[in-house]
């Protein structure tokens, strides 16, 4: 495997740079799909909770009077 480093052509360096951009390559490949897929599953797993939810959870907790529950919830469906 080290006959590389002796190649009279002077391959040595050259095979080490191709060598090191090719696992760059893969690795940043790796990181992007990663990342990617953590992203869009993010998106679509049903963490996110829409403006209706909060103010329902907000009114259960008194936070918020009936009136401006309702006044909420008709601004949300116009």
């Amino acid at each position: 495997m080290m006959w590389w480093f002796d190649y009279p052509g002077g391959w040595g360096i050259g095979m080490i740079v191709l060598m090191f951009l090719f696992w760059a390559a893969i690795i940043g490949l790796i990181v992007w799909a990663v990342l990617r897929l953590t992203r869009s599953r993010g998106a679509h797993t049903g963490n996110r909770k829409d403006a209706l939810d909060i103010a329902k959870e907000r009114y259960a907790r008194g936070e918020i009077t009936k009136e401006q529950f309702e006044q909420i919830k008709k601004d949300l469906q116009s």
